[in-house]
């Protein structure tokens, strides 16, 4: 690529004197007298210095038109942060003012390998990978030594003239330079032209070299932005990551500074506490919870004292309406980048509706055998049932109804729930199950949902279980309200199910092993246990019992043959 950058007047002037001079020369040499010596050789010097001024001339311009380009080129790549547009205005610059034929900028990867990022040609296109082929030689010296190494014929060179690639690639003028930034090589400018030798001067070598330095400095920061540019993109992604993550956490979360003032919340606290977050944000925490506000700020004060969580503080708060608030709080001391306690995090969960089904079940569990409870499925509870073995008790307060007449209702229940308790302890004390309360009896049975192998001497102990349990409960009493148990046992096939509706439904069993056991029941007398027949093959061994006079009931056609136990051996 030609030079043309217009002449100076300095390079005018020194012309203008020049045409002076030959001017001068033709006159003397057209007169008579001839050029005398003396003034023939002032001409000549004159001359001589005039061509050495012209040079000198053209030398500074040259300098001046690369201290510009230089100057130019380093306000073009410090003018954008875009990494690949810097890479490409260097090598374009390069081209252009060496006047190479190709350009190659290579950098330094995360393994440390040169590798190349960027190649131009003098008609500023890029160059297909296919066509990478340049001396890695020269590269090579270039990275180990750090400084440019410049050759008008690498062929010829004696330093490089020996190796294959430059032979190759027939490989001619070459220049290359090192990037460096503070003395740390990331990179190297290479040039070439294959068809010309001696492109590339000395000059080229040093306004290449200082150009270098320029573009290393663009370089490298248009890495370090892209870098910085990728930390904001992760760091963006995660903070709306964790944004959403915090948005759908269950719990309420809030985040207050050292004066407890509210600086963060999420939906769920807004939930909670029933208000919106422009409400919540610089509100104090005693004017947002001030129901808990007496627990809940003495507590805050520990964390940000010690230094140390507080896990599973909960509160509870009556309401005016009769109703209770349950609270959980989680505290933990928020810290900055420096682990300086600047606050407080708060995990806040509503505990109101899970104490409320935690005392229903409670509730439950002394109604329904726990057994029972963790076999019912709520998703699949279908109506009918199974038949199975069972033994079942059936336990009624004799002379309760006589005693019901001079009481008062709320004596009446006082003290039959006291009684009735004493039996129910008694059939879970031996995992037996409790059908039901029928007015003054207890129906439990045993060998289902769980299976027993001894369930019918499990029934035998729990009747006798009662029979102490009442006998204590008779020294808590007074003398008119001293009742007894009369009780039945039989061992027999049931239908085990729920029964009923979908919106009322009754965990049972049905059968006439169930009738015969009531009938039996109805016939013992105070403090009485009789077992069947039936039963009693079942632990004769492990009982002491005697038999007792068959019983003629009640939708019976034959006699029912029992057996009265007394204790079991």
């Amino acid at each position: 690529m030609e030079n043309t950058t217009r002449p100076s007047k300095f390079h005018e002037q020194i012309y203008a004197l020049e045409q002076q001079l030959e001017k001068i020369y033709s006159s003397l040499k057209s007169s008579s007298g001839g050029i005398p010596p003396s003034s023939l050789e002032d001409i000549v010097n004159l001359q001589i210095i005039l061509k050495h001024l012209a040079q000198q001339a053209a030398a500074i311009e040259n300098d001046l038109v690369h201290m510009r380009a230089l100057a130019g080129i380093g306000q073009v790549v410090n003018s954008t942060l875009e990494l690949d547009t810097v890479l490409q205005v260097v090598m374009d610059t390069i081209i252009r003012i060496t006047q190479a034929e190709r350009g190659f900028l290579m950098l330094s990867d995360e393994d440390g390998e040169m590798t190349i990022r960027v190649a131009r040609n003098w008609e500023q296109e890029s160059i297909n990978s296919n066509e990478f082929a340049i001396s890695r030689t020269i590269v090579q010296r270039v990275i180990s030594s750090g400084q440019p190494v410049l050759t008008t014929n690498a062929r010829e060179d004696p330093r490089f003239g020996g190796q294959e690639s430059i032979v190759a690639y027939n490989l001619r003028s070459i220049l290359c330079v090192p990037l460096k930034v503070k003395n740390d090589l990331i990179g190297v400018i290479y040039a070439d032209n294959r068809i010309r030798s001696g492109i590339f001067s000395d000059a080229d070598r040093d306004l290449l070299a200082g150009f270098a330095n320029q573009a290393a400095v663009a370089i490298e920061n248009a890495r370090l932005f892209e870098s910085l540019r990728q930390t904001l993109s992760e760091a963006t992604r995660l903070k709306n990551l964790m944004d959403n993550i915090f948005a759908s956490i269950a719990s309420g979360v809030i985040t207050a500074d050292i004066r407890d003032k509210i600086m963060l919340c999420n939906r769920a606290a807004e939930s909670i506490l029933g208000r919106a977050t422009n409400e919540l944000i610089g509100s104090q925490l005693e004017e947002v919870l001030p129901l808990a506000a007496n627990v809940l700020i003495p507590q805050l004060d520990i964390v940000r004292k010690t230094d140390k969580p507080i896990i599973g503080l909960e509160v509870t708060n009556n309401m005016p309406d009769g109703s209770n608030i349950n609270w959980r709080f989680n505290l933990s001391p928020l810290k900055d980048g420096n682990e300086i306690t600047r606050g407080v995090a708060i995990v806040l969960d509503d505990l109101t509706d899970q104490k409320r089904l935690e005392a229903q079940r409670r509730l439950f569990e002394r109604m329904v055998s726990p057994a029972v409870i963790e076999q019912l499925d709520p998703n699949s509870m279908p109506l009918g049932g199974k038949r199975v073995d069972i033994t079942i008790l059936f336990a009624d307060i004799r002379g309760f109804t006589s005693y019901s007449e001079m009481q008062s209702p709320e004596d009446l229940v006082f003290i039959l729930n006291r009684y009735l308790a004493a039996a129910a302890e008694a059939v879970l004390a031996e995992e037996g199950t409790i059908d039901k309360f029928l007015g003054d009896a207890v129906m439990a049975w045993f060998n289902a949902p769980i299976p027993q192998k001894d369930h019918t001497l499990r029934a035998v102990k729990t009747a006798l279980a009662i029979r102490n349990a009442v006998e204590k409960l008779h020294k808590e009493l007074p003398p008119d309200a001293h009742l007894s148990f009369g009780a039945g046992i039989h061992y027999g096939e049931a239908v085990l199910g729920l029964i009923g509706t979908e919106r009322r439904l009754e965990y049972t069993a049905i059968g006439d092993s169930v009738n015969s056991t009531k009938r039996i029941q109805e016939n013992a007398s105070k403090n009485q246990i009789l077992i069947s027949g039936d039963a009693y093959k079942r632990v004769e061994k492990k009982v002491i019992a005697q038999p007792y006079a068959p019983l003629k009931v009640k939708g019976k056609s034959s006699l029912i043959e029992v057996y009265e136990v007394f204790d079991v051996k």
